[in-house]
């Protein structure tokens, strides 16, 4: 297990290194940041080259990589347009995005598993056929209808909520906030639970389970569910990843300052070292969260081992 995790982190390097040169090329091609951070009026030439100095906008493009990713292994991400050090920017950021995607996963494990495993131990059933449709309706309506609709019912309209979150973003105020991000996800692990479950009912060592006498329950939990987590628990670890940076519509809505809220305003004004410095740690938690699901699956399954 030891050599596995040790050869896994060695091939994240090549990735991560791959990763960032291909964000970091897509964001400096969008637009002149210069530009964005002189507003609406151009900055006089004079202006302009001194600003590319102080930035380092004035040397080549893979020697600004370069000098970024050395600064990077040294814990210094850069420093944004406004003066800030993007560092002090995730440390107010990263808390409450991680927040909402703890609350957004719960979701996703508590109630997505258990209405899988129903629907899937109750294939046709009318309680399959209403789950089915139901996912099938979150499924469909995009995430920022979901979360405008939630937001001006039981905010506005009921007052059963804030209908912003504060800047504490406390867990109790992320519920609803983190019931938004999570639908779509939670959908599509309420039909993945349902399908595995449904297709290794049948298998040969739940009839064997059975047929000694073991509890229901047993056999559902110690070796139907056990079994059939492993897709499930795929889908979930690289959704972590996908939670943190797609949390943007959630969290403008809800006014939730977050990763999603800073990318959005680093896109906005064009800023290359907030945009770069929060996606190359998402990059980070991409892989460490593929890295855990592998190691993951040893638990689930015994028959899986890793050299």
């Amino acid at each position: 297990m030891g050599r596995y995790v040790a050869r896994r982190l060695l091939q994240m390097v090549p990735v991560f290194i791959g990763a960032t040169l291909l964000i970091f090329l897509m964001v400096n091609v969008m637009g002149d940041p210069i530009a964005g951070l002189c507003g609406e009026r151009a900055c006089d030439p004079a202006t302009a080259a001194q600003l590319k100095r102080e930035f380092g906008l004035d040397q080549p493009l893979w020697r600004q990589y370069v000098t970024y990713m050395g600064n990077v292994f040294t814990g210094n991400f850069g420093t944004a347009f406004n003066g800030q050090p993007v560092t002090e920017l995730m440390a107010a950021a990263f808390p409450v995005t991680v927040r909402l995607t703890v609350v957004a996963i719960l979701f996703e494990i508590v109630v997505g598993i258990a209405l899988g495993v129903v629907t899937g131990l109750r294939r046709g059933h009318p309680v399959d056929t209403g789950v089915l449709l139901a996912t099938l309706v979150v499924i469909s309506v995009p995430t920022f209808v979901t979360g405008l609709l939630l937001q001006l019912l039981l905010g506005v309209s009921w007052g059963w909520i804030r209908p912003s979150v504060s800047p504490a973003a406390g867990f109790g105020e992320l519920i609803v906030p983190g019931l938004v991000l999570a639908s779509v996800s939670l959908a599509y692990v309420t039909r993945l639970t349902r399908t595995t479950i449904a297709e290794n009912k049948r298998a040969d060592y739940v009839r064997t389970a059975t047929a000694k006498g073991l509890p229901r329950r047993r056999v559902i939990t110690r070796h139907l569910l056990r079994n059939s987590l492993i897709p499930v628990v795929t889908f979930i670890g690289t959704d972590i990843g996908a939670l943190m940076g797609g949390a943007i519509v959630t969290e403008r809505i809800f006014n939730i300052h977050g990763v999603g809220y800073q990318l959005y305003q680093g896109i906005l004004r064009q800023n290359t070292q907030t945009v770069v410095g929060f996606v190359t740690v998402l990059v980070l938690v991409f892989l460490l969260a593929n890295l855990l699901v592998d190691l993951l699956y040893a638990v689930l399954d015994p028959r899986i081992r890793y050299a």
